[in-house]
């Protein structure tokens, strides 16, 4: 199972941007997909979840301003950013919960992460 997430890049307060993580490899289902980040100097947090019939969880710090979503079809998580701030910079990290048959959670799976830095 892999995982590649795209999307990050070099953006102004106030801006948006899009990632998307695409899983892919022999699989029954993804259960739980998110997105988490981690700015230089600190623990990686959660930024937004989605179960696999899109029920939603966000940080406080995004609420109103970024959206998670899942397409289930292409086995792809994305995360809409809108008006981001400067302490939104961080390299942001796809995660997706992978089960190889219908009983259990199944496991977690990183992606490599991507960078969004966000310039004042």
């Amino acid at each position: 199972v892999q995982l590649q997430a795209s999307g990050g890049g070099l953006v102004q307060a106030g801006d948006s941007l899009r990632l998307s993580c695409i899983v892919s490899g022999s699989m029954f289902s993804i259960n739980d997909m998110g997105w988490y980040r981690q700015a230089p100097g600190t623990q990686r947090e959660l930024v937004a979840s989605i179960t696999q019939i899109g029920d939603t969880n966000y940080a406080d710090s995004v609420k109103g301003r970024f959206i998670i979503s899942r397409n289930n079809t292409k086995n792809t998580v994305y995360l809409h950013m809108n008006t981001l701030k400067p302490e939104d910079t961080a390299v942001y990290y796809c995660q997706a919960r992978v089960a190889f048959n219908r009983f259990g959670r199944g496991l977690a799976y990183w992606g490599r992460g991507t960078l969004v830095t966000v310039s004042s």
